[in-house]
C-alpha cells in the first residue's frame, strides 16, 4: 500500500503540447503531487504507460483518433483500480457524463487554479467522487429511465437518490452530511457506490447491445 507521505503520482494525456506543459509545470509546483509523464494520445499511452502505473491520470475528453472516453474504458479494462480525471475547456455535460459512465470520476477544467488541480486530484486518489450538480441531475435522470430495465441493472438506493437531489441543489458534500444527518466518509461512500453502479449499468448495457446486435 502506498506510503500517505509519498507524493501522488500523476500522469498527463492531452494532444496539445501547450495545455501538457502547462499542467506538468503546476503539477510540479503543487505539493504532495508528482508529474511523472505526459502523452499525446490514447494509443500513446495504452502502449508506454503500463510498466509504470501512476496514481491519477488526468485525461483529455476530445483526442484525434480514440477519444478521451473510450481511452477511459481501455485503461479501465487494463487496470481496473485506476483513478482518471477527466480534462476540459468547458463544462461539456454530456460528454462528461458519459466520461463518468466509462469508469472516470470526476474532471477537472484545463484552466483551474493550482489549489482547485492539487485538491481535485488529492480528492480523486484518496477515494472521492466529485460530482457538480449539474453532473448529479444527469445521473439522477439516467437511474429514473433505468427502471424499466432493473432486471439488467444496479438501481440506486433511497439514500444515494437523497445524495444526488442535494448535489442538485449546489450543497457541498459537508453540506449533504449535515442535512442528512449522516458523516462526510458516508457521503463520500454514497458518492462512490453511485460511480460504482454507473459504471456497472454501462457495462452492462454494452453487452446487451453486443448480444442483440449478434441475434438481430
Amino acid at each position: 500500500m502506498k506510503n500517505s507521505n509519498e507524493a501522488i503520482r500523476v500522469v498527463i494525456v492531452d494532444d496539445d503540447a501547450g495545455v501538457r506543459d502547462m499542467i506538468a509545470s503546476l503539477i510540479a509546483d503543487a505539493e504532495g503531487l508528482q508529474f511523472v509523464g505526459a502523452f499525446s494520445s490514447c494509443d500513446d499511452v495504452l502502449e508506454n504507460m503500463i510498466d509504470e502505473i501512476p496514481d491519477v491520470v488526468l485525461m483529455d475528453i476530445n483526442m484525434p483518433g480514440r477519444s478521451g472516453i473510450e481511452c477511459v474504458e481501455a485503461l479501465r479494462m487494463e487496470i481496473p483500480d485506476l483513478k482518471i480525471l477527466m480534462l476540459t475547456n468547458y463544462s461539456d455535460d454530456e460528454r462528461i457524463f458519459d466520461s463518468l459512465r466509462a469508469g472516470a470520476v470526476g474532471y477537472l477544467l484545463k484552466n483551474s487554479s493550482i489549489e482547485k488541480l492539487s485538491e481535485l486530484i488529492k480528492e480523486a486518489h484518496h477515494g472521492g467522487a466529485p460530482m457538480s450538480g449539474e453532473i448529479a441531475q444527469k445521473v439522477l435522470a439516467y437511474f429514473q429511465g433505468q427502471k424499466k430495465n432493473v432486471k439488467y441493472t444496479a438501481a440506486l438506493s433511497d439514500r444515494e437518490q437523497e445524495v444526488l437531489r442535494a448535489l442538485t441543489d449546489g450543497l457541498s458534500n459537508k453540506e449533504i452530511a449535515a442535512k442528512l444527518f449522516i458523516s462526510l466518509p458516508t457521503v463520500r461512500f454514497h458518492l462512490n457506490n453511485i460511480y460504482a453502479k454507473l459504471h456497472v449499468n454501462s457495462r452492462t448495457e454494452a453487452v446487451i447491445k453486443a448480444l442483440q446486435e449478434k441475434l438481430a
